[in-house]
């Protein structure tokens, strides 16, 4: 891809096109601050780059028919999204559709240049399949803060060798194509708002629990950074005073009480200790135990796995409720590995929201599991770099 708009009207129409699909220029027209006749200018303008194409005529509105657009067909994204524990590579069209996806478990601690091979190897295997000849633009999440505009992790505590690596011009130069990097919690929050279940909401919080726990804050439709890309590491708000050592050196944080790597601590506790034969039985079998067994447990009715779930519910609920009282969102939307405990955790986290942040602030405050799972970081990611691409140059 080596167009890109010229203007902020052709960009909101390439938006427009990539959010709705093929539409016609009357309908657009509908949605743009333009003349009939300027509309027609831009619209062929993009037709020249080759962005968009013709489509066909579109139903009649009376009159003569409009012709339907859409975004060029041939248009590919990769979006990257890596996690503690797991990679997840999709290729997506223009209008960020997912044609292959593909999901590998890794050690984000084994380092970039381990982790950045691993992702080269899955996008070759996506690029070999037939669904794309190369990438237009990729983008790439990471668990741990980025320093935005450079495409740079900066001190993120699970992700050791990570500091001040250049991912963003490390992987353009392996893809041959433009690449944005951000926060793996951001770019959930983009995809649930893209493809997701806060589709209709402007101002929303998207918490992810997993090994780490962090808090995408999109204001206005648009994700919040911060001054210098640290916004929304809740992870690190203090739940416990003088509470357990934290990996950032720190005490009490919610992260050392309540993640998947807290809560798979917990229950080897439990079981080590009597407290869980469910638990026992299967760190027996398995030799180990994740969140993954606790979630198991909880569902086969052991109480040990249904109190820890709880506490950590409780944990979280009580940040996110100071959240709540201060950013006032219109929906709180839980993610991540963790939501595999279900119903059980979403109530502990309402439970103490609802009754610590004030009613004006929960009274139509809907908190919900997040719809798209695993999927939601690699579209958030081919959305982050096609809003990239989607802006005049």
């Amino acid at each position: 891809m080596t167009a890109r708009p010229a203007n902020a009207h052709q960009a909101k129409l390439l938006k427009l096109l990539r959010d709705g699909g093929p539409n016609s220029r009357a309908q657009l027209g509908d949605q743009v601050d333009l003349s009939r006749s300027k509309l027609a200018v831009e619209v062929d303008r993009l037709l020249e780059t080759g962005l968009v194409v013709a489509d066909g005529l579109a139903a009649s509105r009376g009159g003569r028919r409009s012709h339907n657009i859409r975004l060029a067909p041939n248009l590919r994204f990769l979006g990257v999204d890596i996690g503690a524990t797991s990679i997840d590579v999709a290729v997506t069209n223009a209008e960020l559709e997912i044609l292959g996806h593909i999901t590998q478990p890794m050690e984000v601690r084994e380092g970039p240049v381990a982790v950045f091979e691993q992702v080269l190897a899955m996008a070759a295997k996506l690029r070999a399949s037939g669904l794309a000849e190369g990438f237009d633009g990729a983008g790439i999440g990471v668990p741990g803060p980025v320093r935005f505009p450079e495409g740079v992790p900066v001190a993120p505590p699970i992700m050791p060798g990570w500091d001040g690596f250049p991912v963003r011009e490390a992987l353009s130069q392996e893809l041959g194509c433009p690449v944005m990097v951000d926060n793996d919690v951001n770019l959930m929050a983009m995809g649930e708002q893209h493809a997701g279940v806060a589709r209709t909401v402007n101002d929303f919080l998207c918490v992810k629990i997993g090994t780490g726990i962090g808090c995408g804050i999109v204001v206005g439709g648009e994700v919040y950074r911060g001054t210098t890309g640290s916004a929304g590491d809740i992870g690190h708000i203090q739940a416990v005073p003088d509470g357990r050592p934290c990996a950032c050196g720190n005490r009490g944080c919610l992260e050392a009480h309540f993640s998947g790597a807290a809560l798979a601590r917990d229950a080897l506790e439990a079981a080590q200790q009597g407290h869980s034969a469910e638990l026992a039985a299967r760190l027996e079998a398995g030799g180990g135990l994740s969140a993954v067994d606790v979630a198991a447990a909880a569902a086969a009715g052991d109480a040990t796995a249904l109190d820890l779930i709880r506490e950590g519910g409780n944990h979280s609920g009580k940040v996110i409720a100071g959240l709540v009282s201060f950013f006032n969102p219109g929906l709180v939307v839980i993610g991540g590995g963790v939501t595999g405990l279900g119903h059980t955790l979403l109530a502990a986290i309402r439970t103490q929201v609802y009754r610590q942040s004030l009613p004006l602030a929960t009274g139509n405050l809907p908190i919900v599991l997040g719809e798209l799972g695993p999927t939601a970081g690699v579209i958030g990611a081919a959305r982050l770099i096609s809003d990239h691409l989607f802006s005049p140059a």
